[in-house]
C-alpha cells in the first residue's frame, strides 16, 4: 500500500476562476494535458530534438498530429522551433523556460501514472 501526502486544496482565488467555462486556463490545460502534448513535452525535457526523433519517441503519433501539437505548444510559448537554413532542411525543437518549468510539474504526474497504471487498469485502484 502506497502512502502519499495529502495535497493542499486549491487556493480560493484560483478555484473560483478555473471552474467557469470561459476560463482561459481550460484552453491551456487542454493543450498541455493532451496525450500527445504531454509526451512531446516530456521528450523535449530530455533536450533538443528533431522532428524524426520526436516522432519515434511518441510511438503511434501521426505526422499531422505531431505537426499540430508542436504548432500549438510553440504558439503557447512552451516549445521553441529552430529552423536551420540548410539543405536538406533541419528543424530542431526545444523547451522554452516556461516549457521547462511546466515539465517540472508534469514529470511527477506522469511518473505517478506510470507506476499506478497496471493496478488502476486491473481494477485494483
Amino acid at each position: 500500500m502506497k502512502v502519499s501526502a495529502v495535497p493542499a486544496p486549491l487556493p480560493a482565488s484560483i478555484a473560483d476562476g478555473v471552474f467557469p467555462s470561459g476560463c482561459p486556463s481550460r484552453t491551456v490545460l487542454d493543450h498541455i494535458t493532451s496525450k500527445w502534448g504531454v509526451l512531446i513535452l516530456l521528450s523535449l525535457s530530455e533536450g533538443e530534438q528533431r522532428w524524426s526523433e520526436l516522432r519515434r519517441r511518441a510511438d503511434g503519433i501521426s505526422e499531422k498530429m505531431l505537426a499540430q501539437t508542436l504548432k500549438t505548444l510553440e504558439k503557447d510559448g512552451l516549445v521553441r522551433r529552430d529552423a536551420q537554413p540548410v539543405i536538406p532542411p533541419r528543424v530542431d525543437y526545444s523547451l522554452t523556460d516556461r516549457g521547462r518549468e511546466l515539465t517540472g510539474h508534469l514529470i511527477p504526474l506522469v511518473t505517478w501514472a506510470y507506476e499506478n497504471a497496471d493496478e488502476i487498469l486491473n481494477g485494483q485502484g
